[in-house]
């Protein structure tokens, strides 16, 4: 298959993601017909417009039942709030841009995109986290005319096309959050909830 424009990377990324938390929801060790068949039909979907992304404000509503902790490492000490796309890029300065940062990442990451700095590190991005940074790349190129643009005439972006993933690791070897969603002893199951909003 070949994306050829902004859109369909976009797209192509989503859906990829959607297929990979099924399979982390499903706690398979591999990908499986089921969840290619998410994946093709979600892609299917939203570029012919028939489907759509989930709204941020679910995102947001996860803000208030996940632990609160380091998007990018986990810790729960020295938080802050982190930009997820810098404002210095052009990202925006509003809610749905704004996730917990220790200080030591949110040093680290200063004003880089958020998926470029990952993969400098050598890691790839938690579910819930680029699941938002999707949603936020889609708005911004929805609100700039930009879905339709061929890919390679982009021009330049708040986040980094290059490291929007085309292809993800398996199951196994992808985190839905940074830290264990299901506790012990918290009312309510975290995990279903974080699944629901998805």
């Amino acid at each position: 298959m070949e994306i050829t424009t902004l859109g369909e990377l976009l797209h192509w990324s989503y859906a990829n993601l959607a297929m990979a938390h099924s399979a982390i929801t499903a706690k398979a060790e591999k990908y499986g017909r089921t969840q290619f068949m998410i994946r093709s039909r979600l892609y299917k979907g939203l570029n012919n417009q028939t489907m759509s992304i989930g709204p941020l404000a679910d995102d947001e509503r996860l803000k208030m039942v996940l632990p609160q902790a380091c998007c990018y490492c986990g810790s729960r000490d020295y938080l802050s709030v982190d930009h997820l796309i810098p404002t210095k890029r052009g990202g925006a300065n509003t809610g749905d841009n704004l996730v917990w940062a220790c200080r030591s990442c949110n040093s680290s990451k200063c004003a880089r995109d958020a998926l470029v700095w990952l993969v400098e590190k050598n890691q790839f991005p938690p579910i819930l986290l680029l699941r938002r940074y999707l949603k936020l790349a889609i708005e911004m190129s929805r609100e700039g005319n930009l879905m339709d643009t061929p890919f390679a005439e982009a021009p330049e972006l708040p986040f980094s096309l290059s490291a929007i993933p085309q292809a993800f690791p398996q199951p196994s070897q992808l985190r839905l959050w940074v830290v264990e969603i299901a506790q012990p002893g918290v009312p309510g199951d975290l995990a279903h909830k974080a699944a629901q909003v998805a």
